[in-house]
């Protein structure tokens, strides 16, 4: 679902901006499916799966935007995700690799140590759980890049998610946070409006590349968004990016790149 959902970092209360981008893309889901085709039952499992994996990305997000800056977690947490991704779907899916994303996977390594390396100075506490989101990611990865094939519909099988990922969301402000978060949605509508339809739409549309082209690639060529994410967090949140962490997001996207040659 989410593409490291960079909005969350913008609002002044992280678990509630994501649970905010959550609903809204739970809301553009249930207008949009009455009009979809629906998933096949065999996919369903994975649907499930995949919601128990992305609930647990977003609450990582939000936790690990509140200790890190973007700039050190949005690359690390993206750019592992390829490599296990990569890794995984070899053994579970089969998929050979080619020299070209051999190459590719060794330059996001370079990256994601260059990465950690250039973050050593500030707040580290995010690092580890980055690299455990990068975990979260390549799992719902894995599990959607199953699930959407045997779907026969992936514009269904993806609003699906995104409708059930966003109701444990809306049942948690709604229980512990109710005025709280009406007063934050009334000021940051826009942003989880945004978000929500950014987050559903880049999604989609991988889910829907999974289906033409191997689970790996797919996965690669989203993470040129690092470079997006690393410009936000320098222009619009005033982040001190650095040459070492600029040239470390360089890396990533450029291996991810290479890995899509593969």
């Amino acid at each position: 679902m989410p593409a490291g959902t960079p909005s969350s970092k913008g609002g002044r209360d992280k678990l509630l901006s994501t649970a905010l981008i959550a609903v809204f893309a739970s809301t553009i889901a249930a207008a949009a499916l009455p009009f979809l085709a629906q998933p096949a039952p065999a996919s369903w499992p994975y649907i499930l799966g995949s919601v128990l994996l992305q609930c647990g990305y977003f609450v990582l997000v939000a936790r690990i935007y509140h200790v890190a800056d973007m700039s050190l977690a949005y690359p690390v947490m993206r750019g592992a995700a390829p490599l296990l991704v990569a890794l995984a779907s070899i053994i579970l899916l089969h998929e050979s690799l080619s020299p070209p994303a051999v190459l590719g996977i060794a330059i996001i390594c370079t990256g994601v140590l260059g990465m950690a390396a250039a973050g050593r100075g500030g707040d580290s506490r995010g690092l580890p759980l980055a690299l455990l989101n990068a975990v979260m990611i390549a799992s719902y990865t894995l599990v959607d890049g199953v699930g959407v094939r045997l779907s026969g519909a992936p514009a269904g099988y993806a609003f699906w998610i995104f409708l059930l990922t966003g109701l444990p969301f809306l049942a948690w402000a709604l229980a512990r946070r109710r005025q709280d978060f009406a007063a934050y949605l009334a000021r940051h509508a826009g942003m989880g409006l945004i978000g929500g339809i950014g987050t559903s739409a880049s999604y989609g549309l991988a889910l829907w590349a999974m289906t033409l082209a191997p689970v790996a690639t797919v996965s690669a060529l989203r993470e040129t968004s690092i470079l997006f994410g690393t410009a936000i967090s320098g222009l619009v949140l005033h982040e001190r990016l650095g040459r070492n962490r600029i040239a470390a997001a360089g890396l990533i996207a450029a291996g991810a790149m290479v890995l899509r040659l593969g």
